[in-house]
Parts: structure tokens; sequence; C-alpha cells
């Protein structure tokens, strides 16, 4: 299947999507169809801080758009604070949606875990992932919303992470976990592997990149249909 990507938001996850997918698929022995077409990070952070979801739902269903024209069956946003806009997206999408939010509740069921802290934009951190998870409870740091979130932004635009930002994630972490029982941390901003990738925190991450992706090469190796 021939996967579309909306990337640039931000320009390092795109990188990650892309590596990862030709990963999986050089694992698998099978070649990739792939194309991405890039959206602009700024636009979509206004849009989402004002939480104008139709006119970003616009600019992306223009983007799927192209995609399809390009020969695309499936398009996916390669950003969770991204779907802050899904539901009205998808109403305008010329292409099956394949969703980065809606397999990671089962996901969590299936490892076992209850509870996840969760690390990502203010309105992913302050929605519980969309209110989408329904087996699992979704903890955050309820004073320090507002900072980890300008944080990860400042982060996801500039594609850099300083020590102090990981710092300060990494401190926000281990508090979910020793504070409010989160069993596992997660990355629910696709850009968050600037700051944990590579580095052991002390506690268990998931990264919900990873989720996003298995599902993509599933559907891209025909292990699983596009939804209905």
């Amino acid at each position: 299947m021939h996967l579309g990507l909306i990337g640039g938001i931000g320009p390092a996850a795109t990188v990650v999507y892309y590596e990862r997918l030709t990963q999986k698929m050089r694992e698998l022995g099978q070649p990739l169809d792939l194309t991405i077409v890039q959206a602009d990070a700024p636009t979509l952070v206004r849009n989402n801080t004002g939480d104008h979801r139709e006119t970003q739902a616009e600019i992306y269903a223009e983007l799927i758009n192209r995609l399809k024209a390009a020969g695309a069956e499936c398009a996916a946003i390669t950003s969770l604070g991204g779907h802050f806009c899904y539901a009205e997206t998808e109403r305008l999408s010329s292409l099956p949606l394949i969703s980065g939010v809606t397999p990671l509740d089962e996901f969590f069921a299936q490892e076992g875990i209850e509870t996840v802290g969760l690390l990502g934009t203010e309105v992913v951190m302050r929605t519980r992932l969309y209110g989408q998870l329904e087996k699992t409870k979704a903890v955050v740091c309820e004073d320090d919303i507002a900072d980890l979130g300008r944080t990860y932004l400042d982060v996801a635009l500039s594609g850099v992470c300083s020590e102090a930002a990981r710092d300060k994630f990494f401190a926000a972490g281990r508090a979910m976990i020793q504070e409010q029982g989160a069993e596992a941390i997660v990355l629910a901003g696709t850009d968050l592997g600037l700051a944990f990738d590579g580095r052991d925190p002390g506690y268990k991450v998931i990264d919900a990149l990873d989720v996003h992706v298995a599902q993509l090469v599933r559907l891209a190796t025909g292990q699983e249909v596009l939804p209905v």
C-alpha cells in the first residue's frame, strides 16, 4: 500500500517517521511506497493554540489531496499535537486517515499497563490524548502543563533539545511515576525523541510514534486493512 504522510510538524519527527518506516520495511524485505508532503509548523501551532480546528483541517485536506494525486492510498499526520483537529480533517479528507491516537489505548491494555503519564503539547496533556483513552488512566503534571507545553513546542519547532529542556522532561516523567502511580511515561509528542532517544531516564518509556509506525507498516504490508 502506498502510504501518505503529512510531515514538517516538526521536521525532526518527520525524519524519525521516515527512518523507522524504512527500517521496518527493510527488515521485512519489502519495498516502501511512500509520499510525504510538507505542512507549516508555525501555522499549525497558531491554529492549535487558538483552537482553530476547521482552519487547520482545511489545510490538511489540501495536503491530503496532493497525497492522493501522488498515488497515496491513505494518509497520516506525523504529530500527535497535530491531531487536535482530527475529526474535522477526517470529514474533509479524500483519503482514509490513520490515527496515531486510536491504537494507543489498545496497545497499553495489551501491555498490561493501567496508568500512563503523558508528555507532549499542552492540548495533548490537558485533554488526556483528546479523551480517547478508555481502557487506560492518564495522568499529567497538572501544575506544570503550560510550561511543559511551551518547552515542547520550542523543541519541536527548533529541532533541538537543550539539556535544560531534557532535564525538565525527565523530571516531569519521574514525578508522574513516583507521585501519581504512572507505570510508564508516554512520549505523546513526536519530537520528544530528541530528548529521550538513546538515554535512560530511569523509568519505562513508550514512544507513541513507534505504535503509529507499527500500524502503518501493517497497512503497507497488507497485514491490516484500511478502516471503513
